[in-house]
C-alpha cells in the first residue's frame, strides 16, 4: 500500500497493535509501526507524539462523550443519573470495538508504563466528569465522589466485559455495576 492512500493514522494505529500483540511493546520501535503500515517514521510523528500514544490517542474522544453526556442529562437528573448518562454514551463509542478493546488491554496489561498511563486516563476521565458536575451546579465534594465513583463502575465493567462476562455488551455490564453500587450503598 503506497503512502499516499488514505487512513494513514489508522493504518498506523493498527500496524502498532499487530506489533505490540506479536513482540510486546517494549520491543517494538516506531520504524517497525511505520514500515508495518506502509508509512514512514515523519508521517507516524505527524499523528503521534510516541508510541504510547497510539493506545491512548482515543482518550479526547472518550472524555468529549462523557463529559458532553453528562453535562447534557437533564437539569432535574440527579448527579447519578447524569453520570449513568455519561456511561451509556461511552458504552456506545464501544460498540463492535471488543476485540480491538482486548487486544489493547493485553497489551497495557503487559507494561508497568502502559499501566500508569491508563491510570491517568481514567484520573483524567473523572476530573473531567467532575467539572461537568459543577457545571451543573453539584458542589464538592460530592461532584468528585459521584464523579469517582462512576469511574469505578466503568473501569470494573470495562474488566468484566474485556473477559467475555457472559456476552453481555459493555452498556448492560455498566449499569449492572452502578444497580450493585446502588444496592450496596443505599442498602436497596
Amino acid at each position: 500500500m503506497g503512502r499516499w492512500e488514505p487512513n494513514a493514522r489508522g493504518r498506523l494505529e493498527q500496524a502498532a497493535l499487530e506489533l505490540y500483540v506479536e513482540r510486546g511493546f517494549g520491543q517494538t520501535t516506531v520504524t517497525e509501526i511505520a514500515k508495518r503500515a506502509g508509512l514512514t517514521e515523519r508521517t507516524f510523528f505527524r499523528h503521534f507524539a510516541d508510541k504510547r500514544e497510539v493506545l491512548f490517542s482515543g482518550s479526547a474522544v472518550l472524555q468529549e462523550c462523557l463529559v458532553d453526556a453528562v453535562a447534557g442529562a437533564p437539569e432535574t437528573a440527579a448527579p447519578i443519573v447524569a453520570v449513568a448518562a455519561g456511561l451509556d454514551a461511552v458504552g456506545d463509542l464501544f460498540r463492535d470495538r471488543r476485540p480491538h478493546a482486548v487486544q489493547r488491554q493485553a497489551v497495557i496489561a503487559a507494561n508497568s508504563e502502559l499501566q500508569e498511563r491508563e491510570l491517568i486516563k481514567l484520573a483524567t476521565l473523572a476530573a473531567a466528569m467532575a467539572d461537568a458536575l459543577r457545571g451543573r451546579g453539584v458542589t464538592e465534594p460530592g461532584a468528585s465522589l459521584v464523579a469517582e465513583a462512576g469511574i469505578a463502575v466503568f473501569r470494573i465493567a470495562f474488566e468484566r466485559w474485556i473477559d467475555g462476562a457472559a456476552g453481555e455488551d459493555l452498556t448492560a455490564l455498566m449499569r449492572d455495576s452502578l444497580a450493585e453500587l446502588r444496592a450496596v450503598t443505599c442498602g436497596a
